[in-house]
């Protein structure tokens, strides 16, 4: 008998682009049988005219305050990212930590997640804990020595590569970036990277990441593509990547679907010169935490705000959607939601990002078909996390799955309401058992720290 028995779902086959009605046996934390009538379980769901997915794999996203007890939860996003199929999810992004890689995996190993958990080890993080207070100043050989040992240790206790925030961080140099990577070479570890900066600078800065993969001879995966390319750039800085790949470099890319980014406004993001740079004005920004929940900006407010509110998450509406699209359907891309939140505030994106390409970009633009999309949210990035055991329904997979209403399932969460969950996502089961049951949390403590 098995554990669970999903009845009659729709099943995609990533192999042969085909799709089937079978029944899925689970046991002991994997898929032990794929066939129709299977037989008895303790539990079965009927998941008549549904698709049986594979978990979506988040390769890049933002858990900034583990620990925290907002909404009742220590989690300060992961609980979102259930609700919208999310079964395992990279931190650590964006060069960005809160805290060690020891800390954030121990209260992981003792309390659960509601998620499965894979860490970067942040370059920014590293350079704060040597000592870098002065974000436009280069490191000293000594600083990145430094660096180099609590890297060392972040590797050893299971992070899965090194990621950088260059546009955080303008006084990081491409020499700085090479020496780090030095203790990483000979190792399976993947570097990622937010850029340097965007617009008529995306070529640039994408080439430079590539640079960084040839010097290093370390796989790298470009952070968030639309929000670096999608302002009349993106079809020449995809030909660029698709170049670099033709001539054997180890590279891809992410993107969220979205034409608007979300950032802290103290960050150097919002430097003098970028609306210049975007062609767009201060109301282009958002706000998106009290006092100023739901306003936008002008230019007293804007740097008001950037003075007193420094870590306030806002949301830029200065992206082409189009170009963000031909990003996503790109075949070297990735799904992922560069999620964020400050306290529940900030983008819908870490609510939304799954159910949205679902519904807006399969059922209802038809942009991508349906497998394309799930291989995006679950295939390529296993595979480019090296994890052998996820992102497939196949025999001996880990049971990590979503079952959603293909006719229903939408995305509710807005830039007013970033935390509002989605519809139609009827079943998520991580290693095994059943999380998210009609779409409510059942068991959010079920993830597990991935370690490399």
């Amino acid at each position: 008998m098995f554990d669970i028995k999903i009845k009659d779902g729709t099943i995609y086959d990533f192999n042969d682009n085909s799709k089937k009605v079978l029944d899925i046996g689970i046991t002991n934390g994997k898929i032990i049988k794929i066939e129709e009538n299977i037989g008895q379980a303790k539990k079965e769901i009927d998941a008549s005219n549904m698709v049986v997915s594979p978990g979506f794999i988040d390769i890049h996203m933002h858990e900034e305050t583990i620990g925290n007890t907002v909404d009742n939860d220590d989690y300060d996003i992961a609980n979102k990212m259930l609700l919208m199929g999310v079964t395992t999810g990279v931190g650590g992004n964006c060069g960005i930590n809160k805290q060690s890689i020891k800390e954030f995996y121990d209260f992981v190993d003792k309390n659960g997640s509601p998620i499965n958990y894979l860490l970067f080890i942040g370059h920014n993080y590293l350079r704060e804990q040597v000592g870098i207070e002065d974000r436009y100043r280069k490191a000293t050989d000594k600083e990145i020595e430094e660096m180099k040992v609590l890297l060392n240790e972040a590797i050893d206790y299971g992070a899965i590569g090194l990621s950088f925030g260059i546009e955080y961080s303008p006084g990081i140099t491409l020499d700085e970036i090479v020496k780090l990577c030095e203790p990483l070479k000979g190792k399976e570890v993947l570097l990622s990277a937010h850029y340097r900066k965007d617009v008529k600078y995306a070529i640039e800065s994408v080439n430079e990441l590539i640079d960084i993969s040839k010097k290093t001879g370390i796989p790298m995966q470009i952070s968030h593509l639309g929000s670096c390319a999608a302002y009349g750039m993106m079809d020449e800085t995809l030909e660029v990547i698709q170049n670099a790949i033709d001539d054997g470099i180890d590279i891809e890319a992410d993107c969220y679907p979205y034409e608007a980014f979300s950032t802290y406004i103290g960050s150097a993001v919002f430097d003098e010169g970028c609306f210049e740079l975007w062609n767009k004005s201060y109301d282009s920004i958002l706000l998106t935490e009290e006092p100023y929940k739901g306003v936008k900006c002008d230019q007293e407010l804007f740097h008001k705000v950037r003075k007193e509110y420094p870590n306030m998450l806002v949301v830029a509406f200065v992206m082409n959607e189009k170009e963000v699209i031909e990003a996503i359907k790109s075949p070297f891309m990735s799904i992922a939601s560069d999620g964020l939140y400050n306290k529940s505030q900030g983008h819908p994106r870490g609510a939304g990002t799954f159910p949205r390409i679902l519904s807006k970009y399969v059922r209802e633009e038809k942009e991508l078909t349906m497998i394309d999309a799930l291989k995006k949210m679950s295939l390529k990035p296993a595979k480019r996390l090296g994890l052998k055991h996820k992102g497939e329904i196949k025999l001996n997979y880990d049971a990590d799955l979503v079952i959603f209403n293909p006719e229903n399932i939408q995305d509710n969460a807005d830039y007013l309401n970033p935390t509002v969950p989605p519809e139609g996502i009827e079943y998520v089961i991580i290693n095994g058992e059943i999380a998210v049951e009609d779409n409510n949390i059942k068991e959010s403590r079920l993830g597990k720290v991935i370690r490399k």
